[in-house]
C-alpha cells in the first residue's frame, strides 16, 4: 500500500506526484464526471495537490484513504475541513482513530449531512 508522509510530500518526485495524480483524475473522472467536466484538468490536479496536503496534515496518507479525502472534497468542497458548514469534520479528521476508521466515519458523516440537505 502506497503510503504518502508528511516528510515524504518534500522529495516525492515530480513523476511519482504526477502518477498519483493521473489515478486520482481517473477516479474522480468515473465518479464525479460533472464536477470534473466542470473544473477541467488544472484545476483537478491543483486539487487532487491540495487534498494530499490537507489530508496529510490529520495524517491521512495512504493511498486510498487520501483518495476518499479527495472524493469528499469533490462533493463539500476543497476546504471542507475549515468550513463553518461542516463543524464535524475537523473534530473527525483529527480523532484518535485510524486514519482508515476516521476515513470511514467522515464519509459517514458527510453521507448523513447530505441526506439531510
Amino acid at each position: 500500500m502506497l503510503r504518502i508522509r508528511p516528510e515524504q510530500l518534500a522529495v516525492l518526485s515530480q513523476v511519482e506526484m504526477r502518477k498519483f495524480e493521473d489515478w486520482t483524475l481517473a477516479h474522480l473522472q468515473r465518479f464525479f464526471p460533472r464536477q470534473c467536466a466542470r473544473a477541467g484538468e488544472p484545476q483537478l490536479r491543483k486539487w487532487v495537490r491540495h487534498g494530499v496536503r490537507r489530508a496529510s496534515i490529520y495524517g491521512i496518507t495512504a493511498k486510498k484513504d487520501v483518495c476518499k479525502y479527495i472524493d469528499v472534497m469533490m462533493v463539500l468542497g476543497p476546504d471542507f475541513d475549515a468550513d463553518p458548514k461542516f463543524p464535524w469534520a475537523p473534530g473527525i479528521l483529527a480523532g484518535s482513530g485510524s486514519p482508515d476508521a476516521r476515513m470511514r466515519a467522515l464519509l459517514q458523516a458527510a453521507q448523513n449531512h447530505l441526506k439531510q440537505t
